[in-house]
């Protein structure tokens, strides 16, 4: 059978199907599930804790965490977890534009409407007179902030100290996303293979417009990056990445090394991690994780701590 053979058995076979799905009250898709950030904003945002900080605490980093594609701020959970009771530094966990909602609120958002989140909180942190801003980012947190490099959005600003990316995807390790352009239509939605925990926190039910604007940014941060991107002065960046990766293939990092140098024209600092988790940061509601993968989340965590330190 010819690849546009099976294309076309493909696109016959979702045709079949019913591309509403029936989302259940526990998942987050739905009308009760909602994510904590949205309730309580200052358990989650700086900006808004603490938005008359003292001169100390405004020279003090803040580390906005972005999490990825059709997850919410539990993506980083536990790295606010890992900086309890510290007073050197502060937390600001954003959720994607159009994420932590219903399935309908989900459908409805471009990848610029995940992206103006992101923008919000930084904007209202300098509003503040915060001076020391860092972006933690994962999977498509990544290539969300790596845009706004690349599109100069941080002209003219008091510019990120540091960017860490973990897991950013670039090239996604399924081909599948590629041709979503063309089953998306019909298909309707993908599934998750998500645990029922998992469920509260991540979209069980994916709609395929959401991954045309994944595959949209996605292929838009690959032309950045051919076209090279210039971080601005003063700004550092390291990548960790997961070398077994199934969501984000590994190749991303290459693209990001070889596509993005600092203002002096240096390379980027990337470190490839033993893992075959995508997003080996998060290890919370995962089976079959071991003391490597505690001591690859410890590891990075620390590292990202003492950098934004310094």
């Amino acid at each position: 059978m010819t690849k546009l053979h099976y294309l076309f058995f493909l696109v016959l076979l979702l045709s079949a199907c019913d591309s509403t799905p029936n989302i259940s009250d526990e998942f987050v898709d739905g009308d009760i599930v909602f994510d904590a950030s949205i309730a309580h904003p200052e358990n989650y945002l700086q900006s808004i804790a603490n938005p008359n900080p003292t001169e100390q605490d405004a020279a003090k980093p803040v580390f906005i965490a972005i999490h990825g594609y059709s997850a919410s701020t539990f993506e980083w959970d536990e790295f606010r977890a890992f900086s309890s009771g510290r007073t050197d530094y502060f937390i600001s966990q954003v959720l994607l534009g159009g994420h932590g909602m219903t399935y309908d609120d989900f459908k409805q958002a471009s990848w610029k409407t995940w992206q103006g989140l992101i923008k919000a909180e930084y904007d209202r942190l300098l509003a503040a007179g915060y001076a020391n801003i860092n972006f933690v980012g994962s999977s498509t947190g990544g290539a969300l902030l790596i845009e706004l490099l690349a599109s100069g959005y941080f002209d003219n600003k008091i510019a990120p100290r540091h960017v860490f990316l973990v897991d950013p995807i670039i090239i996604p390790s399924s081909k599948m996303l590629s041709i979503m352009p063309i089953v998306g239509p019909v298909l309707g939605y993908a599934v998750s293979d998500n645990t029922t925990a998992e469920d509260r926190y991540w979209y069980h039910f994916r709609p395929q417009e959401t991954l045309r604007e994944l595959l949209d940014v996605t292929v838009r941060v690959r032309k950045q990056l051919e076209d090279g991107i210039t971080l601005p002065a003063g700004t550092t960046m390291k990548v960790y990445k997961s070398i077994k990766d199934p969501t984000a293939d590994p190749v991303s990092a290459v693209l990001i090394y070889k596509g993005i140098k600092t203002s002096a024209g240096r390379t980027i600092d990337v470190e490839m991690v033993d893992s075959d988790l995508h997003v080996f940061t998060r290890l919370a509601l995962r089976s079959g994780t071991d003391q490597g993968d505690v001591a690859n989340q410890l590891r990075t965590f620390s590292d990202i701590v003492s950098r934004g330190l310094n």
